[in-house]
């Protein structure tokens, strides 16, 4: 089943994903999230990993004992994570930003959401929809983290490079308060790009 709609900010993602599975492995879950990993909950809570790729981080969190969903756009992304991590703890799903409309008809909240490089594909009238989609499905005191990716955008991408202070505020109007900042070089040592690394909690 595909995900609702046909996201733009996936563009070139189904036709890469082979290659970029070979990419997203080479890295792992402890290298991506150093910076972030000791404001993760205990396990067992609740994870949602929005735009997850072919699972690796999924895959992670379950391993440490937390209930993961996955949610994945891009079928050719989704179909290698279940294969790669075949016999995880992991469920899938096929939904998309910035409605997340699946999820949303679910109902269940979320100790811990992550973005991680999917924000950046968001055109700027689609992030104020995703962020309120985001603040619905998590618990309250929940936590989102966020990755930003700056740098020249690949070609055939839909991608935008924007600082991070807007993202900042748009959560902020949603009571998320930015609890953590950082940044990163490249995992992959892509020239001229960097990483800001946020994580939010929701208020009340």
């Amino acid at each position: 089943m595909n995900a609702p709609g046909s996201p733009a900010g996936t563009a070139g993602y189904g036709e890469e994903a082979a290659r970029l599975a070979v990419q997203y492995e080479s890295v792992t879950f402890a290298e991506v999230h150093r910076e972030l990993l000791h404001h993760y909950p205990a396990p067992p809570a609740a994870v949602l990993d929005v735009g997850a790729g072919t699972g690796r981080d999924a895959a992670a969190l379950a391993a440490l004992g937390h209930r993961v969903v996955a949610v994945e756009p891009t079928p050719e992304l989704r179909a290698a994570g279940e294969r790669l991590h075949a016999g995880t703890d992991v469920r899938w799903v096929a939904d998309a930003l910035p409605g997340l409309p699946l999820l949303a008809a679910e109902g269940e909240r979320y100790d811990l959401v992550l973005l991680t490089a999917v924000w950046m594909h968001l055109a700027p009238d689609e992030r104020p929809p995703a962020m309120a989609a985001l603040t619905r499905l998590l618990a309250p005191a929940g936590r989102l983290a966020l990755t930003l990716r700056h740098g020249p955008v690949p070609p055939g991408r839909h991608m935008f490079d924007l600082p991070p202070e807007p993202t900042i505020a748009l959560a902020a109007g949603h009571g998320l308060r930015l609890h953590h900042r950082a940044t990163r070089p490249d995992l992959h040592g892509r020239d001229g790009v960097h990483w800001s690394l946020l994580l939010f909690e929701r208020e009340g």
